[in-house]
Protein backbone atom coordinates (compact mmCIF):
# COMPACT_ATOMS: atom_id res chain seq x y z
CA UNK A 1 0.00 0.00 0.00
CA UNK A 2 1.49 3.32 -0.96
CA UNK A 3 -0.45 5.29 -3.54
CA UNK A 4 -1.22 7.87 -0.85
CA UNK A 5 -1.81 11.37 -2.18
CA UNK A 6 -3.22 12.99 0.96
CA UNK A 7 -1.31 12.80 4.26
CA UNK A 8 1.84 11.18 2.87
CA UNK A 9 3.68 11.29 6.19
CA UNK A 10 0.83 9.43 7.86
CA UNK A 11 0.96 6.93 5.00
CA UNK A 12 4.68 6.39 5.54
CA UNK A 13 4.16 6.01 9.29
CA UNK A 14 1.44 3.45 8.65
CA UNK A 15 3.66 1.46 6.28
CA UNK A 16 6.40 1.48 8.91
CA UNK A 17 3.95 0.26 11.55
CA UNK A 18 2.74 -2.53 9.29
CA UNK A 19 6.35 -3.43 8.44
CA UNK A 20 6.68 -4.72 11.99
CA UNK A 21 3.69 -7.01 11.53
CA UNK A 22 5.73 -9.80 10.01
CA UNK A 23 3.17 -12.55 10.52
CA UNK A 24 0.39 -10.45 9.01
CA UNK A 25 2.48 -9.51 5.97
CA UNK A 26 3.44 -13.13 5.36
CA UNK A 27 -0.23 -14.15 5.64
CA UNK A 28 -1.17 -11.63 2.96
CA UNK A 29 1.70 -12.84 0.77
CA UNK A 30 0.75 -16.49 1.18
CA UNK A 31 -2.85 -15.65 0.26
CA UNK A 32 -1.97 -14.14 -3.11
CA UNK A 33 1.11 -16.22 -3.96
CA UNK A 34 -0.79 -19.15 -5.59
CA UNK A 35 -2.12 -16.73 -8.22
CA UNK A 36 1.30 -15.27 -9.11
CA UNK A 37 3.63 -16.59 -11.82
CA UNK A 38 6.07 -15.49 -14.50
CA UNK A 39 7.12 -11.86 -14.73
CA UNK A 40 5.49 -9.98 -11.87
CA UNK A 41 4.73 -6.29 -11.38
CA UNK A 42 3.87 -4.96 -7.93
CA UNK A 43 1.82 -1.76 -7.92
CA UNK A 44 2.43 0.44 -4.88
CA UNK A 45 5.47 -1.29 -3.42
CA UNK A 46 5.92 1.30 -0.68
CA UNK A 47 8.78 0.28 1.62
CA UNK A 48 8.67 -3.36 0.51
CA UNK A 49 6.46 -5.00 3.14
CA UNK A 50 5.16 -7.56 0.62
CA UNK A 51 7.96 -7.24 -1.95
CA UNK A 52 10.42 -8.85 0.47
CA UNK A 53 8.75 -12.25 0.30
CA UNK A 54 8.66 -12.38 -3.50
CA UNK A 55 12.29 -11.33 -3.75
CA UNK A 56 13.46 -13.77 -1.09
CA UNK A 57 11.76 -16.66 -2.89
CA UNK A 58 13.31 -15.77 -6.25
CA UNK A 59 10.36 -14.32 -8.14
CA UNK A 60 11.16 -12.24 -11.23
CA UNK A 61 9.63 -8.98 -10.06
CA UNK A 62 9.46 -5.28 -10.90
CA UNK A 63 8.58 -2.93 -8.03
CA UNK A 64 6.70 0.29 -8.72
CA UNK A 65 5.25 3.27 -6.92
CA UNK A 66 3.94 6.75 -7.59
CA UNK A 67 6.05 8.07 -4.70
CA UNK A 68 9.78 8.16 -5.46
CA UNK A 69 10.80 8.87 -1.85
CA UNK A 70 10.50 5.12 -1.18
CA UNK A 71 13.00 4.19 -3.89
CA UNK A 72 16.29 4.68 -1.97
CA UNK A 73 15.07 2.35 0.77
CA UNK A 74 13.86 -0.23 -1.75
CA UNK A 75 17.23 -0.06 -3.51
CA UNK A 76 19.06 -0.46 -0.20
CA UNK A 77 16.94 -3.44 0.81
CA UNK A 78 16.71 -5.33 -2.47
CA UNK A 79 19.11 -3.82 -5.00
CA UNK A 80 21.62 -6.69 -4.84
CA UNK A 81 19.03 -9.31 -5.82
CA UNK A 82 19.25 -10.33 -9.48
CA UNK A 83 15.57 -11.29 -9.58
CA UNK A 84 14.63 -7.65 -8.89
CA UNK A 85 14.30 -6.38 -12.46
CA UNK A 86 13.54 -2.70 -11.81
CA UNK A 87 12.19 -0.11 -9.39
CA UNK A 88 9.81 1.88 -11.56
CA UNK A 89 8.03 5.22 -11.13
CA UNK A 90 4.47 4.43 -12.18
CA UNK A 91 1.13 6.20 -12.08
CA UNK A 92 -1.27 3.36 -12.82
CA UNK A 93 -4.02 5.80 -13.79
CA UNK A 94 -1.88 7.58 -16.41
CA UNK A 95 -3.96 8.63 -19.43
CA UNK A 96 -1.33 7.63 -22.00
CA UNK A 97 0.63 4.59 -20.79
CA UNK A 98 1.72 3.63 -24.32
CA UNK A 99 3.66 6.91 -24.54
CA UNK A 100 4.84 7.23 -20.94
CA UNK A 101 5.52 3.54 -20.11
CA UNK A 102 6.07 1.81 -23.48
CA UNK A 103 8.39 -0.82 -21.98
CA UNK A 104 5.58 -1.95 -19.68
CA UNK A 105 2.93 -2.66 -22.30
CA UNK A 106 2.26 -6.44 -22.74
CA UNK A 107 5.24 -7.04 -20.44
CA UNK A 108 3.92 -8.98 -17.42
CA UNK A 109 2.30 -12.29 -16.53
CA UNK A 110 1.08 -11.09 -13.12
CA UNK A 111 0.22 -7.70 -11.67
CA UNK A 112 -0.78 -7.32 -8.04
CA UNK A 113 -1.98 -4.28 -6.11
CA UNK A 114 -2.61 -4.68 -2.38
CA UNK A 115 -4.35 -1.80 -0.61
CA UNK A 116 -3.66 0.51 -3.55
CA UNK A 117 -6.68 0.81 -5.85
CA UNK A 118 -8.80 2.47 -3.15
CA UNK A 119 -6.36 5.41 -3.24
CA UNK A 120 -6.75 6.01 -6.99
CA UNK A 121 -9.47 8.51 -7.98
CA UNK A 122 -9.70 7.13 -11.54
CA UNK A 123 -9.68 3.43 -10.76
CA UNK A 124 -11.33 2.70 -14.12
CA UNK A 125 -8.27 4.02 -15.99
CA UNK A 126 -6.02 2.11 -13.60
CA UNK A 127 -7.65 -1.19 -14.53
CA UNK A 128 -7.53 -0.35 -18.25
CA UNK A 129 -3.79 0.23 -17.89
CA UNK A 130 -3.28 -2.98 -15.92
CA UNK A 131 -4.94 -4.87 -18.78
CA UNK A 132 -2.57 -3.24 -21.28
CA UNK A 133 0.48 -4.15 -19.21
CA UNK A 134 -0.44 -7.83 -19.01
CA UNK A 135 0.24 -10.47 -21.61
CA UNK A 136 -2.66 -12.54 -22.88
CA UNK A 137 -3.71 -14.93 -20.12
CA UNK A 138 -2.00 -12.77 -17.50
CA UNK A 139 -3.58 -12.16 -14.10
CA UNK A 140 -4.29 -9.10 -12.00
CA UNK A 141 -4.69 -9.58 -8.23
CA UNK A 142 -6.47 -6.80 -6.36
CA UNK A 143 -6.89 -6.47 -2.59
CA UNK A 144 -8.99 -3.54 -1.40
CA UNK A 145 -10.83 -2.57 1.81
CA UNK A 146 -14.36 -3.96 2.09
CA UNK A 147 -17.72 -2.32 2.85
CA UNK A 148 -18.45 1.39 2.78
CA UNK A 149 -20.13 1.13 6.20
CA UNK A 150 -16.67 0.54 7.64
CA UNK A 151 -15.38 3.84 6.24
CA UNK A 152 -14.03 5.93 9.13
CA UNK A 153 -11.22 8.21 10.29
CA UNK A 154 -8.57 5.64 9.37
CA UNK A 155 -9.79 5.72 5.76
CA UNK A 156 -9.81 9.51 5.70
CA UNK A 157 -6.26 9.76 7.05
CA UNK A 158 -5.08 7.26 4.45
CA UNK A 159 -6.89 9.16 1.69
CA UNK A 160 -9.09 6.24 0.71
CA UNK A 161 -11.44 7.27 -2.07
CA UNK A 162 -13.82 4.40 -1.36
CA UNK A 163 -14.28 0.90 0.03
CA UNK A 164 -15.58 -2.02 -2.06
CA UNK A 165 -17.92 -4.97 -2.10
CA UNK A 166 -17.30 -8.15 -4.08
CA UNK A 167 -19.91 -6.93 -6.57
CA UNK A 168 -18.40 -3.46 -7.05
CA UNK A 169 -14.87 -4.83 -7.42
CA UNK A 170 -16.03 -7.46 -9.91
CA UNK A 171 -17.83 -4.76 -11.89
CA UNK A 172 -14.65 -2.65 -11.92
CA UNK A 173 -12.59 -5.54 -13.26
CA UNK A 174 -15.07 -6.94 -15.76
CA UNK A 175 -16.06 -3.55 -17.20
CA UNK A 176 -12.41 -2.97 -18.04
CA UNK A 177 -11.74 -6.22 -19.83
CA UNK A 178 -10.93 -8.81 -17.16
CA UNK A 179 -12.65 -12.09 -16.41
CA UNK A 180 -12.83 -12.69 -12.64
CA UNK A 181 -11.68 -16.22 -11.81
CA UNK A 182 -11.30 -16.01 -8.04
CA UNK A 183 -12.96 -14.00 -5.25
CA UNK A 184 -12.71 -14.09 -1.48
CA UNK A 185 -12.73 -12.01 1.67
CA UNK A 186 -9.59 -11.60 3.77
CA UNK A 187 -9.05 -10.89 7.48
CA UNK A 188 -12.39 -11.41 9.23
CA UNK A 189 -11.14 -10.41 12.68
CA UNK A 190 -9.85 -7.14 11.29
CA UNK A 191 -13.47 -6.06 10.81
CA UNK A 192 -14.01 -5.98 14.56
CA UNK A 193 -10.85 -4.02 15.34
CA UNK A 194 -11.34 -1.54 12.49
CA UNK A 195 -14.99 -0.87 13.42
CA UNK A 196 -14.38 -0.60 17.17
CA UNK A 197 -11.32 1.65 16.97
CA UNK A 198 -12.41 3.74 13.98
CA UNK A 199 -16.20 3.88 14.13
CA UNK A 200 -16.88 3.69 17.86
CA UNK A 201 -13.73 5.13 19.49
CA UNK A 202 -13.30 7.52 16.52
CA UNK A 203 -9.55 7.03 16.38
CA UNK A 204 -7.76 8.36 13.30
CA UNK A 205 -4.50 6.45 13.64
CA UNK A 206 -4.03 2.69 13.86
CA UNK A 207 -2.90 1.94 17.45
CA UNK A 208 0.61 0.47 17.48
CA UNK A 209 -0.03 -1.79 20.47
CA UNK A 210 -3.19 -3.14 18.90
CA UNK A 211 -1.31 -3.94 15.68
CA UNK A 212 1.43 -5.77 17.57
CA UNK A 213 -1.08 -7.92 19.44
CA UNK A 214 -3.01 -8.59 16.27
CA UNK A 215 0.17 -9.70 14.53
CA UNK A 216 0.99 -12.22 17.26
CA UNK A 217 -2.45 -13.79 16.96
CA UNK A 218 -2.34 -14.23 13.16
CA UNK A 219 -2.18 -18.06 13.40
CA UNK A 220 -5.60 -17.95 15.09
CA UNK A 221 -7.00 -15.40 12.62
CA UNK A 222 -5.95 -17.65 9.73
CA UNK A 223 -8.00 -20.52 11.14
CA UNK A 224 -11.03 -18.26 11.52
CA UNK A 225 -10.59 -17.00 7.95
CA UNK A 226 -10.67 -20.58 6.68
CA UNK A 227 -14.34 -20.64 7.69
CA UNK A 228 -15.27 -17.01 6.92
CA UNK A 229 -13.40 -16.06 3.73
CA UNK A 230 -16.53 -16.55 1.63
CA UNK A 231 -18.75 -14.62 4.05
CA UNK A 232 -17.07 -11.45 5.33
CA UNK A 233 -13.68 -9.82 5.86
CA UNK A 234 -11.96 -6.47 6.24
CA UNK A 235 -10.67 -6.77 2.66
CA UNK A 236 -11.89 -8.13 -0.67
CA UNK A 237 -9.51 -10.04 -2.94
CA UNK A 238 -10.26 -10.79 -6.57
CA UNK A 239 -8.20 -12.24 -9.40
CA UNK A 240 -8.92 -11.27 -12.97
CA UNK A 241 -7.47 -12.80 -16.12
CA UNK A 242 -6.80 -11.07 -19.45
CA UNK A 243 -8.66 -13.08 -22.12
Amino acid sequence: MSEIKGNSQYGTDTLTLIAGADKFNRWMYETIKPHCSGKILEIGSGIGNISQFFIKEGAEITLSDIETSYFPLLQEKFGKNENLKAIQLLDLSDKNPEKNYPEMIDAFDTIFALNVVEHIPDHEQAMKNALKMLRKGGKVIILVPAFQWLYNGFDKQLDHQRRYTPKSLQTLLESNGFKVIHAQYFNFMGVLGWFFSGNILRKKEIPGGQMKLYNELVPLWKVIDFFTHKIIGLSVIQVGVKP
